[in-house]
């Protein structure tokens, strides 16, 4: 196969991918590559040091499906969410996802801020601006829901 036709199976499978499960589907696969490199790079640094465990491996494992069933949740939230909104009419407002994108751009951020802590594990020099920004991503995505811990802040007033 010739440059052009890979770029363009890869170009179909990318488009249909964006096509059926748009955005969100991107943050899944951003969150499962991520899992899977903090992992990886867990299980190395963890070999660096000369500490491995496969039992500590296996609670990693058991750790991402915890992740996994969080997600889950998430999904079925947004879909209730969802039919919910638009079965009462007399709420009038649009909804489509909140809670599973949050989640998984928390969770994107947390494995990030992990495999960097793994690479620091295993020797590399990494910028403390990197960290903060990492942290401080994810803190910001965390402070999405803040709404819900002091109802004070809710704009209750009526929609036109």
């Amino acid at each position: 196969m010739d440059k052009n036709t890979i770029k363009a199976v890869v170009s179909g499978i990318c488009g249909a991918f964006t096509a059926a499960f748009g955005w969100l589907g991107w943050l899944v696969v951003a969150w499962v590559i991520c899992m899977v490199i903090d992992w990886i790079s867990g299980s190395a640094a963890a070999a660096a040091q000369g500490n491995w465990s496969s039992a500590v491996a296996r609670a990693g494992i058991w750790h991402k499906g915890g992740m996994i069933l969080v997600v889950l949740v998430a999904a079925e939230a947004d879909c209730v969410l969802g039919m919910a909104v638009e079965h009462f009419p007399a709420l009038s407002i649009e909804y489509t996802s909140l809670v599973l994108p949050v989640i998984l751009v928390w969770y994107i951020f947390t494995e990030l801020g992990s495999i960097v802590e793994n690479a620091t594990d295993m020797g590399a020099p990494v910028p403390a601006w990197l960290t903060k920004l990492l942290a401080a991503s994810k803190q910001l995505a965390e402070q999405q829901f803040d709404l819900l811990d002091d109802p004070d802040n809710i704009d209750d007033t009526p929609k036109e």
